[in-house]
């Protein structure tokens, strides 16, 4: 899965040393430890963003196919529609239904009533467990911050949602067709923004974050590089902060990632029009 990761990324042009901290980054190394599946779904992800444009079916197929793990796609939708991406849009929907259906014959459609009966439910019980559970040490979500600052489950899901909002809307203005950014400054960002959108992520979902760091401190001379050292590090040590000290902040390195980055694109430019005649 390192190895698609490896692949999916290589239109971003990064410099050999960058290229190599974005795919052997903290959470990647997490996301080995764990078994996980994170650099699979970062690859997917990044693959079907960075081709949106250039080759829309393609990267229909490939954010399709982020039907394995839903909630890590949430803002894709936004994207492609926002891009009126109508032939990537098609294209997705039609390997959503592709996959289901291949899902259905080769173990039997049987495991769409287990899924809805038995993993689904279990999920909301991981979910909605008393803070602090063993696992909440790699959570970096807002929801999970929430419980953290005791919030109730109503609590703590209205402050995820006004993540996801927020993430919602500079995705929309960022993909909208009169948008200037460049397509892997919006790729990455979105990506970035993806983590910070969704109330179930971990350690091991944060494998984006590695790349648009790698990206940002390439292409963004104006970001203090050391300032994107403990973005770049947070998958490894969001855990100790929690386990150790009881403080679940995971998601705000994303999110600081993200609001630093869209600040100085968008104050950039408009301090570009003020200047104009």
């Amino acid at each position: 899965t390192i190895l698609c990761l490896h692949f999916a990324i290589r239109p971003l042009a990064l410099p050999p040393l960058a290229h190599w901290l974005a795919i052997t980054g903290p959470a990647v190394w997490m996301n080995a430890a764990f078994g996980q599946n994170g650099a699979l779904t970062a690859a997917l992800l990044l693959g079907g963003l960075l081709n949106l444009e250039r080759r829309p079916i393609l990267a229909g197929v490939l954010i399709g196919f982020m039907a394995i793990k839903p909630h890590l796609a949430l803002l894709v939708p936004v994207c492609v529609l926002a891009r009126r991406n109508w032939k990537a849009f098609l294209s997705a929907a039609l390997t959503v239904v592709g996959l289901n259906l291949a899902t259905g014959l080769v173990f039997g459609f049987d495991v769409w009533r287990n899924f809805f009966g038995v993993t689904a439910p279990l999920m909301s019980a991981i979910l909605e467990a008393p803070f602090p559970q063993s696992y909440h040490g790699n959570a970096a979500t807002a929801f999970i911050m929430g419980r953290w600052l005791g919030f109730d489950l109503a609590g703590a899901y209205a402050l995820q949602a006004a993540f996801a909002l927020a993430a919602i809307i500079a995705c929309v203005v960022m993909w909208r067709p009169a948008s200037t950014m460049p397509v892997a400054k919006r790729a990455v960002l979105t990506a970035v923004l993806a983590i910070v959108s969704t109330p179930y992520g971990y350690s091991y979902d944060m494998v984006p974050l590695g790349v648009a760091v790698a990206w940002l401190a390439v292409h963004d001379k104006g970001m203090n590089r050391l300032g994107l050292v403990p973005i770049w590090i947070a998958p490894l040590f969001i855990h100790a902060l929690i386990i150790k000290g009881g403080v679940a902040i995971g998601v705000l390195f994303p999110a600081t990632l993200a609001i630093w980055a869209l600040w100085r694109e968008w104050s950039g430019k408009m301090t570009a029009l003020r200047s104009e005649p």
